[in-house]
């Protein structure tokens, strides 16, 4: 692959995901920028080529592509789309094979189309596979941190543009440690640690009002449709301004889940003892190490929002009512995860699923008997296909629910330092 003037789009399943993955990308010398933001215009280009039972995502997804085709800059010989894919019932597995067929059927047979897990994986990456793999785990990882960071501190913030503001400052200088090629792994967990330690000391400098802890809701679901906030209406702004604060389930929760389906699947295959078993779990432990360093700098910020140490709690806690051998992927993080807040004294949780979704209905018809069991813990499910609902008057009927719950639930909250 001549990599010289190619240009690589990342869809936008978050903005700050696909900013660092773009970052990610340039550090092994190939252009690769954010699909462009979703708006109506995405979903008439998205629905011109599906029958309307595809679900949200795929729509925002291809309608975003299909925005870049029609630039007037659009050049195909130089263009490609990350796409990754995956088996299962799941219709993320169809999206590539969509997507060819549309470039096909408009002439665009030599538009690119980057399937991280599919026959082609990085074929043309050659040598530099390995380190853009690990560039993108610390991408995952450093995203990750900020959203939360951003997410705790944004609704006690006296000015929210001010905080917006500096979100945006910080994830452009993680963005620059991570587009550098010529760090070493070493150089580039210093350099982003020190982004981190200035971003924790940032946003305690923002003018502030922690006198009294607002209602704390979780978020679970399908894991683009909480992530992309024009496909779930900018819901998490919508629980801000109702008086509550967001902790947002985030994306290396699926990672350290597919790394223990690799395990099991290794189990069941004769290979617990063998070579495959002992490089995955190398693997595994290289990523925790790196993980705990990165986040070294924001300990305190994350005293109470602990995420689980193994992946194990969360399909532990789903067992008995979705067990992971049975069920598999997000609804069975969804439900344990839902439970591990629970524990943490949430004060209630929703769960963000595109219409029609396999995952969310199958939670939503197991959220009643997991609430009843924990203290009629208020979850809800909300479902998004595009269209215009009735969000605003559902929340905040939903977040009068957790108003009341609160002042009866039986754990409470651990706080961090700054509401001391």
């Amino acid at each position: 692959m001549d990599k010289r003037n190619l240009v690589l789009y990342i869809p936008r399943m978050s903005y700050s995901g696909a900013r660092v993955s773009a970052a990610s990308f340039k550090s092994i010398g190939i252009n690769a920028r954010p699909s462009p933001s979703a708006d109506a215009r995405t979903l008439e280009l998205g629905s011109r080529y599906l029958s309307g039972d595809e679900c949200l995502p795929e729509k925002i997804t291809l309608g975003n592509f299909l925005k870049v085709i029609e630039d007037d800059n659009f050049d195909a010989d130089n263009t490609a789309f990350l796409m990754p894919t995956s088996g299962g019932p799941c219709r993320f597995g169809q999206y590539r094979s969509l997507f060819r067929k549309i470039l096909n059927a408009k002439g665009l047979n030599q538009v690119k189309i980057l399937s991280p897990t599919s026959t082609d994986g990085y074929e043309g990456f050659g040598e530099q596979t390995s380190k853009l793999v690990h560039t993108l785990w610390h991408s995952i990882i450093v995203s990750d941190a900020l959203r939360k960071l951003h997410l705790q501190h944004r609704p006690y913030a006296k000015d929210k543009e001010q905080a917006n503001q500096l979100f945006h400052v910080i994830l452009n200088n993680l963005c620059d440690v991570l587009a550098d090629g010529d760090s070493s792994t070493t150089q580039r967990i210093k350099k982003l640690r020190d982004v981190l330690f200035d971003a924790r000391q940032k946003y305690c400098e923002l003018p502030s009002d922690y006198s009294t802890p607002k209602p704390l809701i979780g978020i679970v679901g399908e894991i683009y449709c909480r992530l992309n906030e024009f496909s779930n209406d900018f819901l998490i702004n919508k629980v801000e301004e109702l008086g509550g604060e967001v902790w947002l389930s985030d994306i290396s929760e699926w990672v350290w889940y597919t790394n223990d389906e690799q395990r099991l699947r290794l189990i069941r295959s004769g290979k617990k003892y063998s070579w495959a078993m002992l490089m995955a779990k190398l693997k595994f432990f290289v990523q925790h190490m790196e993980e705990k360093s990165l986040l070294k700098p924001l300990a305190d910020e994350f005293v109470g929002y602990e995420e689980p140490e193994k992946i194990k709690q969360i399909t532990d806690l789903s067992k008995p009512f979705l067990p992971q051998e049975g069920a598999l992927g997000e609804m069975v993080l969804n439900v344990g995860r839902s439970i591990y807040l629970y524990n943490k004294g949430v004060d209630g949780v929703i769960d963000i699923s595109p219409f029609s979704c396999m995952n969310g209905i199958v939670c939503e018809a197991v959220y009643p008997e997991v609430s009843r069991k924990y203290d009629n813990f208020p979850i809800r499910t909300f479902y998004f296909d595009g269209i215009q609902s009735d969000l605003d008057r559902d929340l905040g009927i939903y977040m009068e629910i957790v108003k009341h719950y609160r002042k009866k639930k039986k754990i409470s909250r651990i706080l961090p330092y700054y509401f001391k």
